[in-house]
């Protein structure tokens, strides 16, 4: 048995002002992952790719590797590379003699010219090949287009977010896929969409009503009543037609009974969407509000979300306007990770260990889709550490993983340590302050950069948490945003819409 594998991801904030050439996509900083150096680099940790490659070694499949591209979240994928990347995956399935295809795609691709990047994709392969059976393991947050569910035999989405069933879910789907090479099943597929486009920070599946609505997907799974059964949240910051939450759920050939679980996970969903709300408070009182958690000293800190600003949702990752308020407030024994803000590295690595320094931090990338732009913060401390930013993850999200950061530094101003990167990188694990010299434990207050992923690995440090409403393209306010191309009514920007029709 031969299997091809291939991994295109990128998450798009279509409000997002950071560009995703082809370099975007280099995980390791330096060329694309491809090949025996993609399998060398993924075998064996907890990624889709990991979870792919595990089951095929298991199964003694020889592998093929095509493109191994990945990107953090930012704007539209640019058109040169959307193409490359197609072609290079195109080529490989073009090639022949694979029994199976295992693909890693995230579901809220948008690149220049295309809305549905996963979806054209499918297409043009099934072009190619319209036999050899297809397995896909996609994120959570897709935003659902019909090349992406109904050209492929199987798809599994993440029930998990934080998501840290990325290689489960993959192992899911190569299961199936296996199955399916093997005469055991016959997948069927129905799928639905809910006119709903559920806020991130209510999206989490440690609270109603995602955790709920997992469960069912789970269960029915490990029944056997669905081969797969993925409920799709979406990601609300795509101004896209089809941006939304959405159903999949595919049976060994029992149409009616796939339809059946879409309508109750859609019906669910419905009469649940205010639950899948949220509403910020003024920044001045978060902070105010942390401060007052954090005046006794205790075991674990506080943790401040400054969630406008996630990068792992397309964020530019150098809003200042939360640390200059806690800088404003006063408060002592921060870790604040962090800026993105290379020309601040370089200035740091320059004047060395235990120089001070004074720079204009942030604030650097215009915003044009908000009504405001964040300012630069002039800031004044001693660079502590300077570091490569290289590490690899041992728990929370991918374990296993070698993550590159780049260049980074921390720079204490005293009251404030605050880190400096110059890759943008959500902050979800403890040993990204570790190799930096902070141990987040001891610390009074996180204020990170994070709004659901911090769970997985930082959360149990966590004694409050406080949401923080900065600056940034991943507001919880849709107000601040203008939806152009989303279908309406949708809710919540339209309180009255209607309900999905099944």
């Amino acid at each position: 048995m031969r299997l091809l594998l291939a991994a295109l991801s990128h998450e798009t904030n279509t409000f997002s002002p950071v560009p995703t050439p082809r370099e975007r996509f280099c995980r390791t900083g330096g060329a694309l992952l491809e090949g025996q150096a993609a399998i060398d680099f993924y075998r064996d940790t907890g990624t889709c790719l990991g979870g792919f490659l595990k089951v095929a070694e298991e199964a003694g499949a020889a592998v093929t590797m095509s493109i191994a591209a990945h990107a953090p979240p930012s704007g539209k994928v640019e058109a040169a590379a959307y193409e490359g990347f197609c072609d290079s995956i195109c080529a490989a399935v073009a090639a022949g003699g694979h029994d199976g295809i295992l693909l890693d795609l995230h579901g809220a691709m948008v690149a220049e010219g295309f809305d549905d990047g996963e979806g054209e994709l499918v297409r043009r392969i099934r072009a190619i090949d319209g036999t050899t059976p297809i397995a896909i393991a996609y994120d959570m947050h897709a935003n659902v287009h019909a090349n992406m569910v109904e050209g492929p035999v199987v798809t599994c989405g993440y029930h998990t977010y934080p998501h840290v069933d990325q290689a489960e879910t993959a192992e899911r789907a190569a299961r199936i896929l296996l199955r399916v090479l093997a005469g055991e099943v016959k997948p069927t597929t129905a799928w639905a969409r809910a006119p709903m486009l559920p806020h991130v920070m209510a999206q989490g599946t440690h609270a109603f009503p995602n955790r709920e609505l997992q469960a069912l997907c789970a269960g029915w799974e490990a029944s056997g009543r669905a081969l797969a059964a993925s409920l799709y949240v979406g990601f609300p910051h795509a101004d896209i037609e089809y941006a939304g939450l959405s159903a999949v759920v595919t049976t060994d050939d029992d149409p009616a009974e796939a339809q059946a679980m879409v309508a109750e996970l859609i019906d669910f969903a419905w009469k649940a969407r205010q639950d899948f709300t949220f509403r910020p408070e003024p920044l001045a009182e978060s902070v105010a509000r942390a401060k007052a958690a954090g005046a006794t000293r205790a075991d674990l800190p506080v943790v401040l979300l400054d969630h406008y600003d996630n990068c792992a949702s397309g964020g530019t990752m150098d809003t200042t306007e939360t640390l200059a308020e806690i800088l404003r407030q006063g408060l002592e024994d921060v870790a604040f990770f962090g800026l993105c803000d290379p020309e601040a590295v370089a200035a740091c690595q320059a004047a060395g260990i235990g120089a001070t320094v004074t720079l204009a931090l942030g604030g650097k990338l215009p915003m044009p889709a908000l009504p405001q732009s964040s300012r630069p913060l002039t800031v004044t401390g001693t660079v502590k550490t300077i570091s490569a930013g290289t590490f690899v993850t041992k728990a929370g999200l991918s374990p296993g993983l070698k993550v590159y950061m780049g260049p980074t530094v921390v720079l204490d101003t005293g009251a404030v340590e605050i880190v400096l990167v110059t890759r943008q990188i959500e902050p979800v694990s403890p040993d990204m302050f570790r190799i930096l010299g902070i141990e987040p434990r001891d610390k009074r207050y996180l204020a990170i950069k994070s709004r659901v992923h911090w769970r997985a690995a930082l959360g149990p440090l966590a004694r409050e948490i406080v949401e923080c409403a900065g600056i940034g393209v991943c507001t919880s306010d849709y107000g601040q945003l203008t939806f152009r191309n989303v279908r309406r009514p949708i809710y919540p920007l339209d309180p009255g819409a209607n309900g999905p029709t099944l």
